[in-house]
């Protein structure tokens, strides 16, 4: 159990039933009446995020949870399969659990964050950036570097992504996994 005044962004506390992570948080302390905690929780399961109230001293459920490495190893049905580096036991884990999994590919390290008292899977998180070969788009022309216009590319998870016109076949580029935008060119 901790109180409400420890909430942190990354704690993880149980309530209603449910796992949620704390994404923010503000202690606010009016001219009138008690401190409370302004809270924005996300939902581990549906990632809905909700905005709720502690009042200081509070008692809350705490869960600790722990954060490992895991290399992506192959797919599996609906699963991913992954392996801990450390005791090299592989897990499957489900597709929706993984942030960022259409540029995923084989050899990728993520981030496993799970329940220490069940040892269940919460979820799984790709770095925020990844590199990624483009396998198919359309050429670009020379000279179409003045404006900020995109075109589709599919790189070589499968995925598409909106690159900038000057971009070819078979480059490198940087990929935000959390919301799939194009973020630069790779040197190779």
């Amino acid at each position: 159990m901790i109180n409400a005044q420890d909430i942190k962004n990354g704690t993880c506390i149980r309530m209603d039933g449910r796992l949620y992570f704390c994404v923010e948080f503000l202690h606010v302390k009016p001219g009138k009446g008690n401190t409370f905690m302004r809270t924005k929780l996300k939902d581990v399961v549906d990632g809905r995020v909700i905005e709720r109230r502690f009042n200081i001293g509070e008692k809350l459920e705490d869960v600790r949870v722990e954060r490992r490495p895991y290399q992506y190893l192959y797919q599996e049905g609906g699963d991913d399969i992954f392996m801990n580096n450390e005791t090299f036991e592989q897990i499957p884990i489900s597709k929706e659990l993984v942030t960022g999994a259409a540029f995923m590919k084989e050899g990728d390290i993520v981030e496993v964050v799970s329940d220490a008292s069940t040892e269940t899977v919460l979820y799984a998180e790709m770095p925020v950036k990844t590199t990624l070969k483009i396998t198919y788009t359309e050429p670009g022309l020379k000279g179409d570097t003045a404006t900020n216009t995109l075109k589709p590319a599919t790189v070589e998870t499968g995925a598409t992504v909106r690159v900038p016109l000057f971009i070819n076949e078979g480059e490198l580029i940087e990929v935000d996994t959390r919301d799939g935008s194009y973020v630069g060119r790779v040197k190779a």
